[in-house]
C-alpha cells in the first residue's frame, strides 16, 4: 500500500487544479483556472490583447470586470475607458461592476468568492481573495487575456511557507500590525516565489476580513499567493453576505509540513507603522510618536471591511479631527458604505471631520487625495513606493485605522493605547443590506450584436517583432534594488488615463528615474537602435502592471539583466518579447555603467537548445560575463514567436490547420 504524505493547504488547492507539470519546487506547472478577476486600469489591455486574437466568447466559467482605478473623470478618457470594458464585457460573457459598486477585491470576495477555486486576477492584490481559502493570484493583462481565452495559469511551482498564528491579538492592535510585523522580518522579497500559509489557534480571532487585510499584502512580501483555511469563520462571512450554499470546509491535513516557517504570537506584537518609502521600514508606532501630520486615510484594499470604518468611527465619538489634519475616508464596497450608513457609522465620521471620497481605489493608487508636498501622510493603503501618491516627494506611512486615526484626533502621529479611552467594542448589523449591482452577462445571441464602443483614447496593442539572434543594445539604466513597476510606468491621475492607450503611456515611461529616457530611445527605437536596463534584487516589484513591460518594449527595451526579478514583472517581459536574464555573479552588477554596450549571439539557437547560460559581452570594455535564463519550454517559445498574443496567434493557427485536416 502506498504511503501519501499529509499535504498542506496550498499543496491541496494546487494538486486539484493541476492540469500539466511537476509540483517541484520552481518547476513550471498549469493550473486550471474557475474565475477571473479584471480590474480598468490594467485590463483595456487586456480586451485589446483579446480583440488581437480574435477571441468570440470566453472560456473560464466567471469573470468579473471591475471599474474601480479610473473613478475620476476629469475628461473624456477615463469614461470613455468605462464604456470600452462595459460593451467588451457584454460582447464576451464578463460579468460587470460599474464605478462607485466598490474595490475589486473585497467586492469579488462579497459576490464571487468561493472556497477552493483558482481565481486568476489582473491586478498584483489579488491574492487578498486567499482569505477564504481561494488560490487567488496575480497576473498581467496579456497572460489575463491568455487564461480568458482558455490558456492554463502557469507558474513556477512555489514554495509553501507556514506562518504559525498563536494567542489573540491585545486591544488597539489590528490585522494591519500582523503583516507589518511579517514585513518588519522578511522584507518586501522575503516570500519571492513562495505561498504564505496561515494556521494555528491564532487564526480563530481572525474575521474572513482581518484574513483580506493580511492576505492582500503578502503581496508586498513577494509572495505568489497567501492562503488561509476555510473554516466557521468562512461559513459566517460567506453566511453574512447570503451565500451560505458557496461555503466549502478546506483545511489542511494534519501531520503536513512545510518549506520554510515562521511563528507569531498575536499577544506579542504592538501597533506598527511602516515609513516612507517601503512597506518593510517597519517600526513600533511609539518609536515616532509626536512626528506632526497632514493626512489620515482610512480604507483601501488593504482595510476594506465594515470594523475598519466601524472603529474608526467609534474612537471619534464626540471628538474632532485636529484642524491641521485631513481625514480622508475612502469605502471599499457598495455593501460596506450602505450599511455603514445603516448604523450611524458615516455619519460619526462626517461629523468629526472626515471627507468622504468615491467608493474605490481613490488615493491609494494616485487617482486623488493627494497630501501636501512633504508633509506626513498616515495611509491603510498597502504601498508607500515614492511617488505613488501623485506628489513626488510624499511621506507616506502606513498603519492601521487604530493608529491613523489616534493620530488623526491628536494631529501628530499617535500610539492609539495612548489615546486614554476604552477599545470601542463594535456592533454589526443585526441583518446586512445586500446590494448586488453588478451586471450579468447577456445571452449569447444578444452578445453576437453588441458593437464594441471605441473612443479617440483607445489606442491598439503595438505589435511586437519576434525576438533578434543577436542582440546589440546599449545599458540606458543601472537601477538599485527593489525598482517597482510604479517606478517604470507611474500611477496617478495623469498616467492612468492612458492606459488604454500605449504610445502616449510610453512617454511617462522611467520619468521619475530618467526624465529623458522617452523621449531619447522613442527617436533611437524608430531607427532600430535598442538599449537594456540593468538591475539588482527584486526588480519590477509591487503592481502587475503590463505598461511596465510593453511600454518600455514600445521604445526598444530588448534585454533586462537583474539580480533577481518580481514574479509578475518577469513573466510580463516575457510576454512582451523582452529577455529577462539573472547574473550569475550578482557583482558583476557593480563593473557595468550606464551607456555600455551588451551584445548576446547566436539567441534563437540558444532558446531553442533550452541554453540556461547566456554569454554577455561587454563591447566597450571587451570583456564578458554569464547571465541565466530560467524559463520554460513555453516561456522560450513566447520569446522565439515574438511575444504572449502572438504565441496564442500561431497556436491558434495550429489547432485550425489541425481542424481543417480531419
Amino acid at each position: 500500500m502506498e504511503f501519501v504524505l499529509p499535504n498542506n493547504l496550498a499543496q491541496k488547492l494546487i494538486e486539484s487544479h493541476l492540469v500539466e507539470g511537476n509540483m517541484k519546487s520552481g518547476s513550471e506547472i498549469h493550473l486550471r483556472v474557475d474565475q477571473v478577476l479584471l480590474q480598468d486600469a490594467l485590463s483595456t489591455l487586456s480586451m485589446q490583447a483579446l480583440e488581437a486574437i480574435k477571441l468570440d466568447k470566453i472560456k473560464v466559467n466567471l469573470a468579473c470586470q471591475y471599474i474601480d482605478h479610473n473613478l475620476l473623470q476629469t475628461d473624456f478618457r477615463s469614461p470613455d475607458d468605462h464604456l470600452y470594458l462595459q460593451s467588451c464585457c457584454a460582447r464576451l460573457g464578463i460579468h460587470f461592476s460599474r464605478p462607485g459598486n466598490g474595490i475589486s477585491h473585497p467586492t469579488h470576495q462579497e459576490n464571487f468568492g468561493v472556497p477552493g477555486q483558482l481565481l486568476a486576477g489582473t491586478d498584483s492584490h489579488t491574492p487578498a481573495n486567499g482569505a477564504i481559502a481561494m488560490l487567488a493570484i496575480g497576473v498581467g493583462s496579456i497572460e489575463g487575456a491568455a487564461i480568458l481565452s482558455g490558456e492554463p495559469l502557469s507558474i513556477p511551482m512555489p514554495e509553501v511557507m507556514g506562518v504559525k498564528l498563536t494567542s489573540s491579538l491585545q486591544s488597539w492592535v489590528s490585522a494591519k500590525d500582523i503583516v507589518l510585523e511579517l514585513l518588519r522580518r522578511h522584507s518586501v522579497k522575503g516570500a519571492v516565489g513562495r505561498i504564505i500559509e496561515y494556521y494555528g489557534e491564532g487564526i480563530a480571532s481572525l474575521s474572513a476580513m482581518d484574513r483580506h487585510v493580511i492576505a492582500n499584502m503578502g503581496t508586498e512580501l513577494g509572495a505568489t499567493t497567501s492562503v488561509f483555511p476555510s473554516d466557521d469563520t468562512t461559513r459566517h462571512f460567506l453566511t453574512e453576505n447570503g451565500r451560505c450554499g458557496d461555503y466549502v470546509p478546506i483545511l489542511a491535513d494534519k501531520g503536513c509540513s512545510y518549506d520554510h516557517h515562521d511563528e507569531i504570537d498575536l499577544s506579542s506584537i504592538e501597533p506598527l507603522i511602516a515609513l516612507p518609502s517601503s512597506p518593510d521600514n517597519v517600526t513600533k508606532v511609539r518609536d515616532v510618536e509626536g512626528a506632526p501630520i497632514y493626512q489620515s486615510y482610512i480604507g483601501s484594499s488593504a482595510n476594506p471591511g465594515y470594523r475598519d470604518f466601524a472603529i474608526a468611527a467609534m474612537m471619534l465619538n464626540e471628538r474632532k479631527v485636529a484642524s491641521n489634519v485631513s481625514l480622508d475616508i475612502n469605502p471599499s464596497t457598495r455593501r460596506v458604505l450602505t450599511n455603514l450608513i445603516s448604523m450611524g457609522h458615516l455619519n460619526q465620521l462626517l461629523i468629526a471631520g472626515g471627507r468622504l471620497h468615491q467608493t474605490g481605489c481613490n488615493g491609494c493608487n494616485g487617482m486623488g487625495q493627494a497630501p501636501a508636498s512633504g508633509k506626513n501622510s498616515l495611509r491603510t493603503v498597502p504601498r508607500n513606493f515614492p511617488g505613488r501618491s501623485g506628489v513626488k516627494d510624499d511621506q507616506v506611512f502606513l498603519c492601521s485605522p487604530e493608529t491613523a486615526i489616534a493620530s488623526a484626533i491628536n494631529g501628530v502621529i499617535t500610539d492609539p493605547r495612548d489615546l486614554g479611552i476604552d477599545y470601542p467594542v463594535i456592533k454589526k448589523p443585526e441583518k446586512w443590506i445586500l446590494i448586488n449591482d453588478i451586471e450579468k452577462p447577456p445571452t449569447r445571441v444578444l452578445a453576437k450584436t453588441i458593437e464594441i464602443e471605441r473612443g479617440p483614447n483607445i489606442s491598439a496593442i503595438p505589435n511586437i517583432e519576434p525576438i533578434l539572434d543577436e542582440i546589440d543594445v546599449t545599458v540606458a539604466l543601472k537601477l538599485d534594488d527593489n525598482i517597482s513597476t510604479d517606478s517604470i510606468s507611474p500611477a496617478g491621475a495623469r498616467a492612468l488615463p492612458y492606459r488604454s492607450n500605449i504610445p502616449k503611456i510610453a512617454e511617462m515611461s522611467f520619468e521619475n528615474i530618467d526624465k529623458n529616457y522617452a523621449e531619447k530611445w522613442q527617436k533611437l527605437s524608430v531607427r532600430k537602435i535598442y538599449h537594456a536596463i540593468i538591475a539588482g534584487e527584486n526588480y519590477g516589484q509591487g503592481s502587475s502592471r503590463e505598461h511596465a513591460a510593453i511600454a518600455p518594449q514600445y521604445l526598444g527595451l530588448r534585454l533586462v539583466i537583474a539580480k533577481s526579478f518580481a514574479r509578475i514583472h518577469w513573466q510580463n517581459l516575457i510576454n512582451s518579447a523582452i529577455l529577462p536574464l539573472q547574473f550569475q555573479d550578482a557583482s558583476d552588477l557593480q563593473f557595468l555603467n550606464t551607456g555600455d554596450q551588451l551584445k548576446i549571439e547566436n539567441l534563437l539557437n540558444g532558446l531553442r537548445k533550452g541554453l540556461r547560460s547566456f554569454d554577455v559581452r561587454v563591447s566597450n570594455q571587451k570583456t564578458t560575463f554569464k547571465a541565466d535564463l530560467t524559463a520554460s519550454k513555453r516561456q522560450r517559445e513566447i520569446l522565439l514567436a515574438g511575444g504572449l498574443i502572438n504565441w496564442i496567434r500561431v497556436k491558434n493557427l495550429k489547432k485550425a490547420d489541425f481542424k481543417n485536416s480531419q
